[in-house]
């Protein structure tokens, strides 16, 4: 019998946006666009032309599903002048990498038959989060987001198992190139995380460190992660600042210089992209999600 096992460290930064069902019109349009995440669609019916920019149009008809890869140019629009389509999308991404850069090499802006497991497994993890979504009064309420981001981790498992499965090196990047742009994402976590490092690094730092080119570097990573490296770079900081601000008693200025902003105005600005808050405008929501009231109405916890 082992006397110490260890629990993992778990930080899933599961994030979602834009998901819906909707029922178009015939002649249906939507305008050119990307995202900086995943993009899942799937028509129930009907048929839609997915138009990948530089590259193909897609045809999509009942079942048939496409996960569009974050930067990905490219316009949706009913295949039909007359008739009415009905389409599920959702936006999403993850903290997991590796799953991340297989997704968008392996599986990513190509055609998922309606007769695969893929697309079985897409349909029914959204038309699942629809049928929650129903009920307008309470699909924001704390226990309905968890059941969310339940069914959205157990798709995320099942396509983790489904593209270790698929035979043949298609992946757009070498082994080379699939290691140097791990080697990056770990220095660039560590960096971040470290507060004994500067904080204001650079990614050309970073590349110093790995004895690679700047340009090297940011093709590479690109290729294999589907983001820049600067985007990457922002993303871990703005985990940090999120950390410090619900968890620190850091004051904003000192998470400013955690964080290598060059002053509290430049952080706040940046924080606002990010969250859509200013810095002391978002630790008060979360001071406040953290308040529980007894029966005298007193109480706290963290």
């Amino acid at each position: 019998m082992q006397n110490f096992i260890s629990i993992p460290t778990i930080e899933s930064g599961l994030y979602m946006f834009g998901g819906h069902r909707h029922t178009v019109n015939g002649g249906w349009s939507f305008f050119e666009q990307s995202h900086q995440v995943i993009e899942l669609m799937i028509v129930t019916k009907g048929h839609q032309l997915t138009e990948i920019k530089d590259s193909r149009v897609v045809d999509l008809g009942p079942g048939d599903a496409i996960l569009i890869a974050p930067g990905t140019l490219h316009t949706n629009r009913n295949a039909d002048n007359h008739k009415k389509m009905t389409y599920m999308c959702l936006h999403f991404d993850f903290e997991d990498v590796e799953l991340r850069s297989k997704i968008i090499g392996l599986l990513a802006n190509k055609l998922i038959p309606a007769q695969s497991k893929l697309a079985h497994l897409s349909e029914k993890m959204l038309n699942d989060i629809v049928d929650i979504c129903k009920d307008k009064v309470h699909r924001n309420d704390f226990e309905v987001q968890v059941d969310i981001e339940i069914i959205l981790l157990q798709y995320l498992k099942q396509l983790s198992i489904l593209v270790q499965k698929i035979k043949g090196h298609n992946l757009p990047f070498t082994d080379k190139e699939a290691k140097v742009g791990r080697d990056i994402s770990v220095m660039i976590e560590d960096w971040v995380n470290n507060d004994d490092m500067n904080s204001s690094f650079t990614f050309s730092d970073i590349c110093s460190n790995l004895h690679i080119s700047s340009g090297y570097g940011h093709r590479v990573f690109k290729k294999v992660y589907g983001i820049t490296p600067l985007r990457f770079i922002d993303k871990e900081k703005y985990r940090k600042a999120q950390r410090l601000l619900e968890y620190s008693g850091n004051s904003i200025e000192e998470i400013a210089y955690m964080t290598g902003a060059a002053n509290i105005s430049i952080f706040s600005k940046q924080f606002k992209k990010w969250s859509g808050y200013s810095p002391s405008e978002y630790r008060k929501q979360i001071l406040h999600k953290r308040t529980v009231y007894s029966k005298n109405q007193t109480g706290y916890f963290e």
